[in-house]
Formats: structure tokens, C-alpha cells, sequence
């Protein structure tokens, strides 16, 4: 039944709430969110989650962080003990691939030839890592970084090197690089692009973790790309080699050029795809009977100006994974989360909130501590991002802000008494009226 204020014309999401067979493909941080907030929900029906992993689902953030350095072993990655499952009655199935959809009989057909049945279906597949396809790429000693199997190469193969090349300066690859001099080990990073993490940082805060970087000894090269991997005698990488003709010597490389979505079974059935699984504000795809949430989906967002955004996060795969479950549940509300992520380099913990990227005018303001600021990213005269760096507060402010839908003038935040966190106490400046605006 719907709320009160809830528009009565949502029969989809209606008819939703008498599903008694949930199917969830994808027993990542999104899959197995929405199987625990189903339960939590009061959804008393069937539940299966499908993953083509051998493991327990695990977090994936500490595999280039406290899991590399070795400070988390696999129990500590595990996001529910296996008690949970037959506590909370839900189906897991461990190492199974759902090898396509009959979406005209509500089936899910695995590899094995098996048919399971849904009544709702959620493709929670996640994405996988972008491939460098170049001779050479099939050499010993390259690595790459998604799964716990592919931190666990990388540590081992961490111990006898001397020198790492990473192909890619974004997070994961900046992320590895801090784990890996804090083990003595040497590392130079090849980025196409003039700066580290570019697609997602204004030039004001990439410059400061360029500069952290470099401090702790952590060789750049920009504006250039690996065409080829130089390899032994006996097949094992012994240097890159770049556009410009450069030669760097190699004991291992990894490669981590950013991720592709797992779009392939939806794509297959002929759900509607473009840069991810398209669904609407409800998280439905153009199958009224099969929703998509996490990495591998697209969805309207008024931090992207009216367009479609697909964003790689913890916080978008848990808040997507809530929003479906209260609508199975019987209580529609479209999705509407203040995106934000962080990541950890060395002794330097950045988090953002909202999109900073593509932005006109940055303003840093500075902290009480050295290292500490935030920085705010303007664009069309609206407030689109805030970068913090080692400054919780701020984070937590801005997210506030955001999810009030408060909007913050470009001379308000260049005033010297300006302060983040009193704006977001107060409600920030004037409330937003266009949708497309933040």
C-alpha cells in the first residue's frame, strides 16, 4: 500500500511488493546489502543470491589498503559471517555464473544448465577491470586488482620486487602505490593524462596529493601511455615501454586503467544498456520485472545535470541496494543519494561529496592542521563538489548540505568568515529549486 505521499500512479511498484521469489545476481557489496535490507525490510519471501565467487562476500576497498600492507586478513574483509545466511534465510550460492536470462518466463539459466525462477529479479554484477591490450600482456608478472585472488598475487609477488610500474594514476593505482614505498619498495606511475585522478579531481587537490606523493618518493610520468611490456627469456615482464619511446625496468607492473561494467547478461536479454544497465529513478530497468543497482547500472541523478550517472562506490551500491528492498517491500521512493566516496593514500584520507568533476572555479580553504583542507568545485555558479582532505567534519557537512538540497553562493565561500559546517547547520544559502541542480 502507498504512503500518503507517495503518487498513486506506480502500479509497477505496487504489484512488486506481492513478489515472494527474489533473485539477486551478484553477491558483491550491493547484492548482499539488498538480500540483508529485504530482511530487514520485513520481506518474508524467497531470497537467492547468486555469485560467481568461491568466497563469503567480502569489502573490496581494503584489498589495496589494509589487506596489501597485511593488516586484514580474509575474516576481516567479510561483510557477514556464513551463520548469517541460514539465520536470516537466505540462499547463497557460492562460484555459480548465470549464463543468460528468459526474461519471457521470469528464468535465470546457470552455466550448469540449472533454471531458477524469480518473481523479481536484480542485477547486482558489478564491473571488472579495464584490460590493457598490448603486446606483451600476457607476460609473468602483471598484475591487476579486484578480487581478494588478485590482492592475493600481488602481495606475494610484492615480497621479492624491487620496483613496481603502475599503469594508471587513479585510485586504486595511487592507493597501491603508497602500500607499496611504505614496504621499501621503488614505484613510478605512467598516467595519460597531465595529472593524477583526473576524472574525478580538481586540479587544486591532485596537485596536493601529487606533491604528498612525491614527498614519500613515488615517481610520476604524465602525459604519456604504455604501448608495450618488455619480457625475458623466460616470459616474465622486465620493463614497459611508453609512447614517447620511454623505457622503464620493471619487476612487476600492474595495470589499473580504471573498470568496465558487467552488462553483458543484461545486454544479452535485451534490457536496455549505455554505459551501464539503464534503469529509472527507480532503479527499474525497461524490464518491469528486473531491477539493476551498484557499479554496473546508470541512473538519473541531479548531480549529473539531467543525464544518466554511473558511479563506483560503496555509498551508491548499499544506498541503491536500500532504495530496491523498501520498494519490494511495498514503500516506493524514488532514488535520490548524495553521492560521496573516499579513498586512503599513505597518511592522507580524501572524501568527496557530490561530483566535482567537470567544474569551472575551485576554492581551497586550508584547516587548522598542515595537510588539512577542503576544496569547492563550482560550476554554471553552483556548488557541485567538495574535496576534504583529512577533514571528516568538512566531509560530513558537505554531505549535509548536499542532502538538504542548500545551495552555496561562489562569494560565500570565498569570504574569509566562511564556515562549512555552521552553512550546514543553518541550511547553507537558498534552497535549490531546479531538479538539475545541486
Amino acid at each position: 500500500m502507498l504512503e500518503k505521499d507517495e503518487t498513486p500512479a506506480e502500479p509497477r511498484a505496487s504489484s512488486e511488493s506481492q513478489a515472494r521469489n527474489i533473485l539477486i545476481i551478484g553477491a558483491g557489496q550491493a547484492g548482499l546489502q539488498l538480500a540483508m535490507s529485504l530482511r530487514e525490510e520485513g520481506f518474508a519471501g524467497n531470497v537467492t543470491l547468486i555469485g560467481d565467487e568461491a568466497d563469503l562476500p567480502y569489502q573490496r576497498p581494503p584489498l589495496s589498503k589494509a589487506y596489501l600492507r597485511g593488516e586484514a586478513d580474509i575474516d576481516n574483509l567479510r561483510l557477514r559471517p556464513e551463520a548469517f545466511f541460514d539465520q536470516h534465510r537466505v540462499t547463497l550460492r557460492r562460484g555459480e555464473r548465470v549464463a543468460r536470462l528468459e526474461r519471457a518466463a521470469r528464468h535465470a539459466v546457470l552455466a550448469s544448465g540449472e533454471t531458477l525462477s524469480y518473481d523479481h529479479l536484480i542485477l547486482a554484477t558489478g564491473a571488472r577491470n579495464r584490460r590493457l591490450d598490448i603486446e606483451g600482456a600476457g607476460l609473468e608478472g602483471i598484475f591487476q586488482l579486484r578480487s581478494r585472488p588478485d590482492a592475493d598475487a600481488l602481495k606475494d609477488g610484492l615480497r621479492a620486487c624491487r620496483r613496481l610500474v603502475i599503469v594508471g594514476a587513479g585510485f586504486i593505482g595511487l592507493e597501491c602505490a603508497s602500500v607499496t614505498r611504505a614496504l621499501g619498495k621503488e614505484v613510478i606511475v605512467v598516467e595519460a593524462a597531465d595529472r593524477p585522478m583526473p576524472r574525478t579531481l580538481s586540479a587544486e587537490t591532485a596537485s596536493a596529493f601529487l606533491r604528498m606523493h612525491h614527498e614519500s618518493g613515488v615517481g610520476f610520468v604524465f602525459e604519456d601511455s604504455v604501448t608495450r611490456l618488455h619480457g625475458d627469456t623466460a616470459g616474465r615482464v622486465i620493463g614497459v615501454v611508453t609512447r614517447s619511446g620511454r623505457e622503464i625496468a620493471a619487476d612487476l607492473v600492474l595495470i589499473g586503467i580504471g573498470i568496465v561494467p558487467n552488462i553483458e547478461l543484461a545486454a544479452d536479454s535485451g534490457l536496455e544498456v549505455a554505459n551501464g544497465i539503464v534503469v529509472d529513478e527507480h532503479l527499474l530497468t525497461s524490464d518491469p520485472a528486473i531491477s539493476a543497482i551498484g557499479d554496473c547500472c546508470t541512473h538519473p541523478s541531479r548531480f549529473a545535470d539531467g543525464s544518466k550517472l554511473r558511479f563506483e562506490s560503496v555509498q551508491n551500491a548499499i544506498d541503491q541496494a536500500r532504495c530496491v528492498a523498501a520498494r519490494l517491500a511495498g514503500r516506493p521512493k524514488p532514488y535520490a543519494s548524495v553521492p560521496w566516496f573516499w579513498s586512503d593514500q599513505g597518511k592522507w584520507k580524501l572524501q568527496i561529496a557530490g561530483l566535482s568533476t567537470p567544474y569551472e572555479k575551485a576554492v581551497r580553504r586550508d584547516g587548522a592542521r598542515d595537510g588539512q583542507f577542503s576544496v569547492f568545485c563550482f560550476s554554471g555558479g553552483r556548488l557541485r563538489g567538495v574535496e576534504s582532505v583529512n577533514s571528516p567534519a568538512d566531509h560530513m557537512a558537505a554531505r549535509k548540505l548536499f542532502g538538504g538540497g542548500a545551495a552555496l553562493a561562489l562569494e560565500e565561500v570565498e569570504s574569509p568568515s566562511f564556515d562549512l559546517r555552521a552553512a550546514a547547520l543553518s541550511g547553507g544559502g537558498v534552497k535549490n529549486s531546479h531538479q538539475g541542480s545541486v
